[in-house]
């Protein structure tokens, strides 16, 4: 990948719609445009001003037949996404235009961009900085509102901000500690330890704050992985119809019909849970039921939370206990389906141990649903999510802000002994760039390149 090379690319997916949109930015845009770029009063594309629309038709260089009718957008650097001089081709929608539209750019001296190249580019031209990118990928990856808010808000700098100034915090104690360290003659050692420690104690609570909603966050970006289980003919595969509000998976009477995993996403007020509906836990002698219960066993211990579905209108069994028993240590919620007919089974012992974490629920009549959205919510959200708020929602940033805490607790426990304040230094110089990271600034560029790599190409 050269970084001064001109590149292209399609930015809108290929498919029947209206628009498509073919993306070239390099300090050869304009030029390599201009090859196969008419209008029809004959006008020239170099007399076109920055942020304006040129109507016209693009056309083979070699042959001049057109091959589209078009819009061309001219963004001049730095004012555009990636700071480089940028041409947007707006033709028709649909795969052939826009595939020869980009094969004809790429003859007349264009490469084509590689995964997040243009995003790339934005972050090497100083537009924007690693958080800020990262940013750009959610907010194509959003499933739900509350992610692409979140995404957004970060896209804006938010986070950006908070980590610069917390970066330049720890820069001024650094140069406090080494002025105590170069002028040991003034006996600055306490002083200096006293007001470092002070400080460290305030970056400190910023940086909690921040990992405080780190666990939501994720769960904002990536939703929730819940896995429906229980044994067969209880009503899982009802339930998740019921969740969806589609008929997506086979109801039968008949124990053991779900044999292969089911996988669908709904939303509960902006956040996303993963659906995954099992086979039937129990012991079987067919072959492929067993293959369905072991992928049920792997897909619990992959998840975010267990629906664990019991049939009230029955007596609970071994099976049951040996499930109940199994997710012990999960994140679970028990539902008491069939509430709608007459209760076989001895639960008073359950509701008593699991209190709020049991809800009784008629899949047939629709009942308890809204009370299991609601508890979905209570175990893992302290509290409502405002968009205006800023929400840790990258591994990557939550890990860089872990490191850093744990250099400042290195740096405190150092300047408790005013021989070794020189110590502290290092170990804030290491927090110093942990937080690089997440903005980029200190960034290896291996790492930087695997970011960019899970882009699309056209972004």
């Amino acid at each position: 990948m050269k970084d001064n090379d001109t590149i292209v690319a399609i930015g809108t997916a290929l498919g029947i719609g209206g628009i498509a949109i073919v993306r070239i930015s390099g300090a050869k845009a304009f030029q390599i445009v201009s090859k196969i770029f008419r209008t029809k009063a004959g006008a020239e594309i170099k007399e076109m001003k920055s942020h304006t629309l040129r109507y016209g038709f693009i056309h083979e260089n070699d042959s001049k037949q057109d091959i589209d009718e078009v819009l061309i957008t001219f963004m001049k650097g730095p004012k555009s996404f990636t700071a480089e001089d940028t041409i947007e081709i707006n033709c028709h929608g649909g795969v052939v235009s826009a595939k020869l539209i980009l094969e004809e750019v790429i003859k007349v001296g264009a490469r084509l961009a590689e995964p997040g190249e243009f995003t790339k580019r934005a972050f090497i031209n100083g537009r924007l900085d690693m958080s800020q990118a990262e940013a750009v990928i959610d907010i194509i990856n959003a499933k739900t509102e509350v992610g692409l808010k979140a995404a957004v808000f970060q896209s804006e700098g938010h986070l950006s901000s908070k980590i610069n100034i917390l970066r330049d915090n720890i820069l001024e104690l650094i140069a406090h500690i080494e002025a105590t360290v170069d002028y040991p003659e003034d006996d600055l050692e306490e002083l200096t330890s006293v007001m470092v420690v002070k400080s460290l104690i305030s970056i400190k609570k910023t940086i909690d704050k921040l990992l405080s909603y780190a666990d939501e966050g994720k769960i904002v970006r990536e939703g929730i992985n819940t896995v429906i289980i229980g044994k067969p003919n209880v009503g899982k595969s009802s339930l998740l119809n019921l969740l969806l509000m589609e008929d997506r998976a086979i109801v039968s009477s008949i124990p053991g019909t779900t044999r292969d995993v089911i996988e669908e996403s709904v939303s509960i007020d902006g956040i996303q849970l993963k659906i995954t509906d099992t086979a039937g836990i129990r012991e079987s002698e067919d072959e492929i039921e067993k293959i369905g219960v072991n992928i049920s066993i792997k897909k619990i211990q992959e998840a975010d939370l267990i629906v664990f579905v019991l049939d009230r209108s029955k007596e609970i069994t071994k099976e049951d206990m040996f499930i109940f028993n199994y997710i012990q240590n999960m994140k679970y919620i028990v539902i008491l389906n069939k509430s709608d007919l007459i209760c076989e089974a001895n639960i008073d012992f359950l509701k008593e141990l699991l209190e709020e974490n049991i809800i009784e629920v008629s899949v047939i009549e629709g009942y308890g649903v809204d009370k299991l959205k609601s508890r979905i919510k209570d175990i893992f959200f302290t509290g409502q999510f405002n968009s205006n708020e800023l929400i840790l929602t990258n591994s990557r940033h939550k890990e860089a802000l872990i490191r850093t805490k744990e250099c400042i607790d290195s740096a405190k426990e150092a300047l408790r002994n005013t021989m070794a304040i020189d110590l502290a230094s290092i170990d804030l110089k290491n927090a110093w760039n942990y937080l690089g990271q997440i903005t980029g600034d200190t960034l290896e560029e291996d790492i930087i390149d695997k970011i960019f790599s899970k882009f699309c190409i056209g972004k």
